[in-house]
């Protein structure tokens, strides 16, 4: 912080296990990322590199070396995990992650049809070598799934290994816990909130009014991703209050109710 406001809410130090950030990397430079850890490592905690990206991305090591330097836990995308996955390449999967230094991992299967067992089976088996985030949701506009069954998916996973349950939006905002406008499906997530503990969640909120709605609904600590590098500050002043569209929530109701007096 560069100076003191009083009645900011509190948001817990890194390295955390809440109020987590995940930025989703689509393929910057090695000077825009330079330029993101200046302004905002200090925000973020997890870096995805986006869907197939590390594939094409140049001077990829050397990106992911800058990151892990800023203490940010660098992985790949879960559509990687995939592509590997239905060409049977799994043990090169695990080679490339091995050889790129990362400790972390994404299970997902978005685009591809895992039997869940068999899911649930690859979230312990990669959970014995690496950090595991596991992706719940299609990506496939139109696909519904009971909010049961994203309940049940998410603590079978949880019980497998992952750290944290990932659900899914893309990086569109548009499908998975989100109606083809980008509105939240309000009673599914309440739904899973019912069973699942809102820190082994980490919701995708690409959209700023995604971003408000969670934070107004669960707090300045909820777990957020897919945030664009440019957004990582932004998102911030939001938990913060320091933001129009959260300028209230965290203020305490007497010192609005002074300001009213006296105005």
């Amino acid at each position: 912080m560069n100076f003191h406001l009083p009645f900011l809410p509190f948001r817990p130090a890194k390295p955390r296990n809440k109020g987590l950030t995940m930025m989703m990397d689509k393929g910057l430079s090695i000077r825009q990322v330079e330029d993101f850890i200046s302004v905002s490592a200090e925000y973020t905690d997890l870096v995805k590199m986006g869907f197939g990206t590390s594939l094409l991305s140049n001077n990829l090591k050397e990106k992911i070396k800058l990151y892990q330097a800023a203490n940010l836990k660098v992985y790949l995308g879960g559509t990687l995990f995939e592509a590997f996955l239905v060409r049977g390449m799994l043990d090169k999967y695990i080679e490339l992650v091995n050889g790129l230094g990362l400790d972390t991992v994404e299970v997902s299967d978005g685009c591809i049809v895992i039997g869940h067992n068999k899911k649930c089976d690859l979230i312990s088996q990669l959970a014995s070598q690496f950090t595991v985030l596991s992706e719940v949701g299609s990506k496939e506009a139109g696909i519904i799934i009971h909010p049961t069954r994203w309940k049940n998916m998410m603590e079978a996973e949880l019980s497998a290994g992952s750290w944290k349950v990932i659900a899914e939006a893309r990086e569109s905002g548009n499908v998975g816990i989100y109606r083809p406008n980008g509105t939240a499906h309000v009673s599914l997530v309440n739904k899973i909130l019912d069973k699942i503990p809102q820190d082994s969640i980490l919701w995708e909120a690409p959209q700023k009014s995604q971003q408000v709605w969670f934070i107004k609904q669960l707090g300045a600590n909820v777990n957020l991703g897919n945030i664009g590098y440019e957004e990582v500050i932004p998102l911030e002043t939001l938990r913060q209050g320091v933001r129009g569209d959260t300028f209230f929530t965290f203020l305490p109701d007497e010192v609005k109710a002074n300001f009213a007096q006296q105005s």
